[in-house]
């Protein structure tokens, strides 16, 4: 055999277990897992669950950080600056894939993030205070459109998912309604309930509020009807074409080491499948949502040429 073969027979041999030792001793320490929203809501309340669940496995405390703000896509943007070591992880919103046709930004969404996993999607839905005149979507639609421009929604951000449907329900229906954006639920509960906003496009964080008599369902955003809120009617029941479920998982700073890619994936997966997390889905009517690292990789390509058609369609793409 030729020196140089032996050589680069060696060098394998050697780069092999490296490899191999690397994922077996991640995490050293602590993990960083940022979300989008704020502590109180939906999704701090899961993403806590699925962490604790997570720190289990791994062996290590998995922290979770709340970055409300910009349509849910602070997290994604700090792992643009973050080290790929697989100790800074976040949240991908829907919200990130819409970010380059509404925002000028030096990062591609499909191509800047190494996508760990998907976890679940949210159901969402429409509601309004239990006193409240709407007492039905045909309400609604008939006074906004006896008051064009003055009946007030808030939703969880700016272009975000429930801003975007309800803005094309609007265009649909030939609407004119006033948005109103909040940093999460928790803050968008508190205005409705303070009477600061005549309706909510949430997801459904809204569900302790309804089930204690204070809000109403005047719709759902699924492909059924939410088994917690068996009255309430889908778009689809409505009239609408519409089906929004917003998928959303964990991502890591590009360049991450396939093996500590796969050692986080193998982690959260578990930990998805832990009776806590689903118990803790089912609050809000979700349920664990599973795409691979691949899977999600194609997911994001996907939604990222989908979402442009969305932005444009609406008028809210960014000018050149």
């Amino acid at each position: 055999m030729k020196r140089r073969q032996i050589v680069q027979l060696a060098g394998v041999a050697i780069a092999a277990p490296v490899f191999t030792v690397r994922a077996q001793s991640f995490p050293v320490k602590p993990i960083r897992l940022i979300i989008a929203f704020p502590a109180g809501g939906p999704t701090d309340i899961t993403m806590r669950s699925l962490a604790d669940g997570a720190s289990k496995i791994l062996g290590q405390p998995v922290i979770v950080e709340n970055k409300p703000g910009a349509g849910g896509t602070l997290p994604a943007q700090t792992l643009q600056t973050s080290a790929a070591d697989g100790y800074t992880l976040a949240q991908i919103p829907l919200g990130v894939f819409r970010l380059p046709y509404t925002t000028k930004i030096n990062w591609d969404p499909v191509k800047d993030i190494s996508y760990v996993l998907n976890v679940t999607g949210y159901a969402f839905g429409l509601v309004v205070p239990a006193d409240s005149p709407l007492k039905t979507w045909t309400h609604f639609v008939g006074w906004a459109k006896a008051n064009p421009g003055k009946l007030t929604y808030g939703s969880t951000g700016t272009l975000t998912s429930p801003h975007l449907t309800m803005e094309l329900i609007a265009q649909k229906l030939d609407l004119q309604l006033l948005h109103v954006p909040y940093k999460g639920s928790a803050d968008l509960m508190q205005a409705i309930m303070g009477g600061h906003i005549m309706a909510a496009a949430d997801s459904t964080g809204f569900a302790p509020l309804v089930e204690s008599g204070k809000l109403r369902v005047l719709n759902t955003w699924g492909a059924q009807r939410l088994a917690k809120f068996p009255d309430a009617p889908t778009l689809k029941e409505l009239g609408l074409d519409l089906v929004q479920n917003s998928p959303f998982g964990i991502g890591a700073p590009r360049g991450t080491p396939a093996d500590i890619t796969r050692r986080l994936h193998d982690a959260f997966k578990q930990a998805m499948e832990q009776d806590s997390y689903k118990t803790a889905l089912a609050r809000y009517d979700m349920v664990p949502m599973y795409m691979s690292s691949a899977g999600y990789s194609k997911f994001a390509a996907d939604t990222f040429a989908r979402e442009k058609a969305l932005v444009e369609k609406l008028g809210l793409a960014k000018s050149q």
